[in-house]
């Protein structure tokens, strides 16, 4: 029997991940039970105090055990807690050092979600793959550059420290837990019970593309702005260089350095989230939306398409079109 304990930490945590989990688990466990007469998880919630209050003061959890009570379990599960992460991870040292001290002893530990960063604080995932919400990404790569994160998977498993994407993506997470103590079957039956979308590996059809703007390159900045007011018509690297006065390698070389893309990927994907609002609104057809962005090559555009939002865009159309126009 595998223990897992599911941690309520200080702050302001989340109560969906931590709520959402502890049923889950359990409910998989007497599944289990069910088919073989044994129990495959042992789940208690663990928190640094008794009761837990979150920190706005909207609800409590009782953890049926402390940290201290605790001296050993196989699988941590720590939920998103939100807020400026500094502040976050001090208030929650004493618990992400018990966590430390169980992963010493061979536990397994999941972050959920922006959870992740304070695996990322703890040294956790120095040098490790990892996920979190596709809207906190840049921000934790920047924060832990020893961290590689591969926000476009929804679950990544690097050894024996797990990490998801955002929101209800812990949902994929917990069924891919179960599938290894458990079986395929189990997982199977778990997913269809809660109805989550089994065996979904990418999170880049709900990512929106915002741009990378946490550097402090002035003339990046502005051909970041540049790109994003004409990305429907004709650009070149030459004539943005020329145009920002500098030229084709120097710019190149900082913009790369920059955002993380070079001005070509970057002009893709403004051009790609374009094309996504277009086709969302239901008042366009895929061809529409690609010449509007600035495509007039169907294979282009449906290759680029799909590289940055991991469907097509005939997919996407018929997943997020307005349901009134459908």
């Amino acid at each position: 029997m595998t223990h897992i304990s599911i941690l309520v930490p200080k702050g302001q945590y989340s109560i969906v991940n931590i709520g959402g989990a502890f049923q889950i688990l359990n409910w998989a466990s007497d599944m289990f039970f069910n088919q073989t007469r044994q129990k495959l998880f042992e789940v208690e919630l663990v928190g640094v105090e008794k009761p837990s209050n979150d920190q706005d003061g909207f609800y409590t959890i009782s953890p049926q055990k402390t940290i201290e009570q605790v001296k050993q379990t196989d699988l941590v599960i720590i939920p998103a807690v939100h807020g400026e992460f500094e502040q976050v991870a001090e208030m929650n040292k004493d618990l992400m050092d018990w966590v430390l001290a169980q992963h010493r002893n061979g536990a397994e530990v999941a972050g959920l979600c922006i959870g992740a960063f304070l695996l990322a604080h703890a040294g956790l995932l120095d040098g490790r793959e990892c996920s979190t919400h596709w809207g906190s990404a840049e921000m934790l790569q920047n924060a832990y550059p020893k961290t590689k994160v591969v926000a476009e998977n929804i679950v990544v498993e690097s050894d024996g420290i797990y990490t998801c994407g955002g929101a209800y993506a812990f949902t994929n997470l917990l069924v891919y837990l179960i599938e290894k103590y458990g079986g395929r079957e189990l997982a199977v039956l778990t997913a269809k019970s809660y109805m989550i979308d089994i065996d979904k590996g990418s999170q880049s059809p709900f990512t929106i593309f915002v741009g990378q703007k946490s550097h402090k390159d002035a003339l990046v900045l502005d051909v970041q702005e540049s790109i994003e007011k004409d990305y429907d018509s004709a650009i070149s690297v030459d004539s943005l260089a020329a145009n920002h006065a500098t030229t084709r390698r120097t710019l190149e070389r900082r913009f790369r350095k920059a955002t993380g893309n070079s001005i070509i990927e970057y002009l893709q994907r403004v051009r790609m989230e374009g094309a996504k609002r277009k086709l969302e609104s239901g008042n366009t057809n895929v061809h529409e939306a690609m010449y509007s962005v600035g495509y007039n090559d169907a294979k282009a555009f449906r290759e680029v398409f799909k590289k940055y939002v991991g469907i097509t865009p005939v997919e996407y159309s018929n997943k997020y079109r307005n349901l009134k126009t459908a």
